[in-house]
């Protein structure tokens, strides 16, 4: 057989992966055959084990030299042992049952008479053991910690750990044993006594007991103070020297204990004060060392009780580390920067023009973390300020950091905006920049901002014009264009008096449509986009007076009647449909009524700052949806009694006026699916004043008693509020059922609803089962993720297998989503239609 340095060449001399794995499989069964011959010469066993460790480091299979090595530690020699014992830490692991065997030879190196067998025994049993190991010979290692040799001590110490973490039971035989460490003068002892110690005291912070280890260990905090006091004011020691610093390593350990024993107690924080201003200030900080020693300094002065001055010291030296020229070290302040800005928030404040420098940082995690930072960092004080470096970010900022910074400005714009007129200049600088990127809940915030506020929304209109003007390529300033155009497109003719300049040059009608149609006819017209068009193309016919430009857009309108896509084909239909009723258009299409505000949708959904993890995908199409998963809903009697409904919402039918509108339009009594809320800007408009529906009501005599078209809800001023019952309402998540029948089937629309503004659903799934007299259509949910009061909306038909459709609804319901990036939770709920 070849020796273990042949073998490597011949690997490294394979010129294809092909010939790499013909040596390695010709090795490996050479190897298997010498196992098998049963050879007693100990040194061809440890060649084959020194080639199966190399294969182990190529990724190879190596279970078949297992044995050989516990063959290995029962023979005498050392070198033997030592070859050994390294095949068993890398070979085998603790979940594997040969390890059992290992455990008398263990015992028997631990009493051995040779200080390096000893510590090859505690070093492979501090690294693989198992409970049962640990169990069974935490006895010996007990035993050596007390041993007047400082080599195995410190493994003892180290294998003790280990002990402890799998048995916590078994620290109260070594609580004495590592108080003397502690005291011990051995470099090597006391800084396996620190680690030892600190895993025991934070896995007892872990437990939560009243009285744990931790208490043990504050008396011996002033021993601390003093090794550390030493160790920081001693000059040049060469023998734990790293570049002129005395034993850092020793230094970082002890001041991680002095955190944990200070955390939460006055008194030891108090003793502790003093030392750690003295390491932040005598710490060299120009060497990679230093600055280890400063950045746990900061870290203990943070998780004590230290006083304000101390904590204003230790944010201080992270707004140094800003400056410093290595990237890591500025990661780390601005990691630990975000930890602390909730803390000390007027300290972080000072260092505000060095985070905002990180900004320009060609390192992409410095600017995430940087950007991350100057988020937290903006106050009614320094809104301006912010918002104005923030928005120049934008500007040149990466694609991956669009969606979330536009979100962001919008929160932060919100809920500290100095004036509305500055909040809209900000919103509309955002969609100039990052118009691709913005978020629908942005856009509607902005929408709802405008339609708000009486004062600005001629300002707005001819501000979203002149930008409009200049460029169409983003979408999110097309979207929030149309709609303003759409809804206050008379009052951009009249104009104003402001200080810009764009905005007192007079616009005339043929302008706007001039501007509607190279939107339309330009590449970056998408679905929405067209969808808002057409919608604002209609609004203009009642805010334009001169009858050449609504012609035109007449003619616009008639040309999206045979679009491909049947939504919009649909709306150019419903549309043109009413230029033969003046008096119904002019009604039915007066400006919006300003949207009411709930308190939770109020801050853009707060909850939007934060990262949410998605869970893994739960949710089944509704094409996947089996038939065992059916009769697991329905079968068998439910112990979850059906849910209660709520009340009718409020505000008055107007059924007869919206069937009017229907037979207008060319509908008929059935319902269609429902179209997505986004390609109806005027669906989520308030009911429309009395005197509007008096107005249309004259034209006509009769009430026709049909149901509604589904082309109505273009029109929120005359589409009726049907009854909305509630089903599910549990953990801010609301499920309500609206229900629309006709004499073949009964459409039921189920609306998810979002009721905190913090909390995001995600993987959220419905699935529903009816009686086998009846035959049941689901439809995919319109989202699985729900933001701070956000909505989703899902279709069902039901209809009868062999005749018309029950007169009163029953559904088994199986609901399930993920809350806040928690496991998913499923529940059975019982549904019946009010009597």
């Amino acid at each position: 057989m070849s020796s273990l340095k042949q073998f490597i060449r011949n690997v490294r001399a394979a010129k294809t992966i092909a010939d790499e794995r013909a040596v390695v499989q010709k090795e490996s069964a050479a190897i298997r055959a010498s196992f098998r011959e049963e050879s007693h010469n100990s040194d061809v066993r440890r060649n084959n084990v020194a080639k199966l460790l190399y294969l182990f480091t190529l990724g190879e299979r190596t279970h078949f030299g297992q044995i050989e090595c516990l063959k290995l530690l029962a023979s005498p020699r050392f070198a033997d042992k030592r070859l050994g014992y390294l095949g068993t830490m890398l070979l085998l692991d603790e979940n594997q049952e040969v390890l059992t065997l290992v455990t008398n030879s263990l015992k028997n190196d631990l009493n051995h008479n040779n200080q390096y067998v000893v510590g090859l025994a505690l070093c492979t049993l501090g690294n693989i053991a198992s409970v049962e190991m640990a169990r069974d010979l935490f006895p010996e290692v007990e035993t050596i910690l007390a041993s007047s040799n400082p080599y195995i001590r410190r493994k003892a110490a180290l294998c003790a750990m280990r002990i402890c973490r799998k048995l916590p039971e078994l620290q109260e035989h070594f609580i004495d044993k590592a108080k003397l460490l502690l005291n011990d003068r051995n470099h090597g002892v006391l800084l396996s006594g620190l680690t030892l110690v600190i895993s025991m005291c934070e896995a007892d912070e872990e437990e939560g007991a009243e009285q744990g280890i931790v208490e043990i260990f504050r008396p011996l905090t002033g021993s601390l103070v003093r090794v550390l006091k030493g160790l920081s004011q001693s000059g040049y020691a060469p023998e734990h020297d790293v570049t002129g610093i005395t034993d850092p390593f020793l230094q970082v350990k002890i001041l991680r204990l002095l955190r944990v024993l200070g955390k939460g107690d006055v008194q030891v924080s108090e003793q502790i004060n003093d030392i750690l201003a003295q390491v932040a200030t005598n710490t060299e900080s120009s060497k990679n060392v230093g600055n280890s020693i400063l950045y746990e300094a900061v870290l203990t002065i943070l998780d004590i009780e230290a006083d304000s001055g101390l904590r204003v010291l230790g944010v201080n030296i992270l707004g140094k580390f800003l400056t410093n020229k290595d990237n890591n070290i500025r990661y780390v302040a601005l990691n630990t920067l975000l930890k602390v800005v909730a803390i000390e928030p007027n300290a972080v404040q000072r260092h505000r023009n060095t985070i905002l420098d990180c900004l320009r940082d060609p390192d992409i995690s410095i600017r995430r973390r940087a950007l991350d930072l100057s988020f937290t960092l903006i106050n009614d004080s320094n809104v301006r300020v912010l918002i104005r470096e923030l928005l120049a970010f934008l500007e040149v900022a990466d694609t991956e950091f669009k969606p979330i910074m536009t979100i962001q400005i919008g929160v932060a714009a919100e809920r500290y905006a100095p004036t509305k007129r500055w909040h809209v200049d900000t919103m509309l600088r955002v969609l100039k920049l990052a118009g691709n990127h913005i978020k629908e809940q942005l856009l509607s915030s902005f929408v709802r901002l405008i339609a708000t506020t009486p004062d600005l929304q001629t300002y707005c209109a001819q501000k979203l014009y002149a930008a409009l003007r200049e460029d169409i390529s983003q979408e999110g300033l097309n979207l929030a264009g149309a709609w303003v155009i759409g809804e206050f497109g008379d009052a951009l003719l009249r104009g104003g008096t402001y200080e810009e300049e764009e905005l007192v040059k007079e616009i005339k009608e043929s302008e706007i449509v001039d501007l509607f149609i190279a939107i339309l006819n330009s590449s970056y017209s998408g679905q929405i986009t067209t969808q808002y068009i057409i919608t604002a193309s209609i609004k203009l016919t009642t805010r334009l007076q001169d009858a050449a430009q609504i012609d035109r857009l007449r003619r616009v309108l008639l040309s999206r009647q045979t679009d491909l896509d049947v939504e919009i084909q649909q709306r150019a239909v419903e549309y043109g449909n009413l230029f033969g009723y003046d008096q119904v258009r002019r009604g039915v299409l007066e400006r919006m009524p300003p949207p009411e505000i709930r308190e939770e949708q109020r801050m853009l959904g707060e909850g939007s700052k934060k990262r949410h993890s998605r869970l893994p995908a739960t949710k089944k199409k509704a094409s996947q949806i089996t038939e065992n998963d059916l009769l697991d809903l329905m079968g068998g009697d439910s112990t979850m009694p059906a849910s209660e409904t709520s009340a009718v919402m409020n505000g008055n039918q107007h059924t007869a006026s919206a069937d009017l509108l229907a037979d207008i339009l060319g509908g008929d009594n059935t319902m269609s699916s429902p179209v997505e809320q986004s390609s109806s800007l005027m669906s989520n408009g308030a009911a429309r004043p009395q005197s509007n529906m008096n107005s249309i009501m004259e034209l006509f005599d009769s009430q026709p008693s049909a149901s509604p078209s589904a082309s109505t809800d273009i029109l929120p001023s005359s589409q009726p509020q049907t009854p909305q019952h509630t089903a599910y309402n549990k953990s801010s998540l609301l499920l309500t059922f609206t229900l629309q029948r006709t004499p073949q089937a009964i459409q039921l629309t189920a609306r998810f609803q979002n009721q905190s503004a913090h909390e995001t659903f995600s993987a959220l799934n419905l699935q529903a089962a009816v009686p086998k007299t009846q035959k049941l259509a689901l439809q995919a949910i319109s989202s699985s993720e729900l933001q701070g009061g956000a909505e989703a909306v899902q279709q069902m038909r039901i209809t009868g297998v062999n005749g018309p459709p029950p007169p009163r609804l029953r559904l088994r319901l199986k609901i399930s989503y993920g809350k806040n990036g928690a496991e998913a939770v499923t529940e059975l709920v019982d549904w019946s239609e009010p009597a």
